[in-house]
């Protein structure tokens, strides 16, 4: 039997969406892994799958392109936001978030973000504003968990760093036991930041929406830029906003591709 699903992306970030609220859809790593591959799926970054929640409006699972299963991912909720219009409530693994959609655009609460050494988490204490430890040209990064976790390095030219090299190397370090998303990031202005994402288990991608927020809020922390902060990355700008003590919110637009459908028992 075939279902409906949705080709999205947000700046170039792409997914596959399947809409699982009234007819269940199972998911398995293999499964996804398969519908993700670009040569003989359908091909996606992340593959994300709505069904029906008992706190939210709805439920949004998160599956990398190598098949794990992650707790937020800030693009892939403004494209549901386009899919579900108006404004609603979303369950993730990382917390209850509150989606709105606005034409082509979409505003999302992605809610506080966490600091403490064991929410990101590391595998012992140590300050995440400025950590004590570095890989190669990159030292001194500050850590924050925005529903799932990131490290972020502040570098005067973040297209100069082998982030291709580097990124898997520090996202599989044993410092972090659910692994780590990569961040390197310039900044351009007051305002401004430039960044580059390596991000686990999908590895370089054009763009990352809560890649964007860590590193907003990071920058913000360490008196780096004042909040409104426009973040560029390869596929384009998100405006992240955040005071202390606040939840985190992110502007940017998504973009419906197509519509298929397809069966999913044919994938695994």
């Amino acid at each position: 039997m075939a279902d409906r699903f949705y080709k999205m992306h947000g700046l170039g970030n792409d997914f596959v969406v399947i809409d699982g609220r009234t007819a269940p859809v199972e998911m398995t790593p293999s499964r996804a892994r398969a519908i993700a591959d670009r040569r003989t799926g359908i091909g996606c970054d992340q593959l994300i799958l709505l069904g029906p929640s008992a706190t939210a409006d709805v439920q949004m699972r998160i599956f990398n392109a190598d098949g794990s299963e992650v707790e937020a991912c800030g693009n892939a909720s403004r494209a549901v936001a386009l899919l579900l219009g108006g404004t609603s409530r979303v369950e993730t693994l990382g917390g209850v978030i509150t989606l709105e959609a606005q034409g082509n655009q979409a505003v999302v609460d992605m809610g506080a973000p966490r600091f403490d050494w064991d929410a990101i988490p590391l595998a012992y204490a140590m300050d995440t504003l400025k950590m004590p430890v570095g890989w190669e040209d990159l030292d001194a990064p500050a850590a924050v968990n925005v529903g799932n976790p990131h490290v972020i390095f502040f570098v005067a030219d973040a297209q100069t760093i082998a982030l291709e090299r580097l990124g898997p190397l520090i996202e599989t370090d044993p410092l972090f036991p659910a692994r780590i998303n990569v961040n390197v990031a310039s900044v351009a202005g007051p305002n401004h930041l430039t960044l580059r994402v390596w991000e686990r288990g999908a590895g370089l991608t054009q763009a990352c929406g809560t890649g964007a927020c860590a590193t907003a809020v990071a920058a913000i922390r360490r008196g780096l830029a004042t909040s409104p902060v426009t973040v560029s990355l390869p596929g384009g700008d998100l405006q992240i906003a955040w005071a202390p003590g606040e939840t985190i919110r992110m502007t940017g637009p998504a973009t419906h591709v197509f519509s298929g459908e397809a069966d999913w028992s044919q994938f695994g």
